[in-house]
């Protein structure tokens, strides 16, 4: 089987590393260099909007925090599953934009803090269980569209860009599937 979907996430992972998130500055900086690329000067308590993973590199350092929006945390995630189990079979709730390089991000952090902190590592585990809840409750939707007629746009538009990869795999596959079994020999 193609890898193609893998390489779609790690594509999706790269777009997110590069997207413009806002931060708020911690204390007053000169402008620094980061991998070719020139940020700054920073006053302190303004807001700046840099690429995710220049963001991940001042927070590292000290110089700035994420506004709360740009994240996922665990009532974020608390609300998404919610939504996701009230929803009928046919109805999928919209996600916030790029959710799951979102939650790679929040769940990489939290294994780490788990790491430094072993006091930690319960969070990480319900975190991680509630993730793994969503994607199976958004996958068995998805099995359950492909597996229907065609959908409209209006029920397709609250997948994110990964869920819609695997929904037209899984339409077409089915598809071509029912075909086949359907198929009368020359008889």
């Amino acid at each position: 089987m193609s890898t193609e979907p893998l390489a779609f996430i790690e594509n999706a992972d790269f777009v997110f590393e590069n997207t413009p998130v806002k931060v708020i500055v911690n204390r007053n900086c000169p402008e620094i260099e980061l991998a070719g690329f020139k940020v700054g000067p920073f006053q302190e308590g303004k807001e700046y909007e840099v690429r995710f993973w220049i963001a991940r590199e001042l927070e590292k350092a000290g110089i700035a925090r994420f506004r709360e929006e740009e994240l996922l945390d665990l009532v974020k995630l608390n609300k998404i599953h919610w939504k996701e189990r009230v929803q009928s079979t046919q109805q999928i709730a919209p996600l916030p934009e790029d959710f799951y390089p979102k939650l790679r991000c929040y769940l990489a952090d939290l294994k780490t803090e788990a790491t430094k902190k072993p006091e930690k590592m319960e969070d990480y585990e319900k975190t991680r269980k509630l993730s793994r809840d969503i994607i199976n409750l958004r996958l068995k939707k998805i099995v359950s569209l492909a597996s229907a007629p065609a959908q409209t746009d209006q029920i397709l538009r609250n997948l994110t860009k990964e869920e819609r990869v695997v929904y037209e795999r899984l339409y077409t596959l089915i598809s071509e599937w029912r075909t086949r079994i359907l198929k009368t020999k020359g008889r």
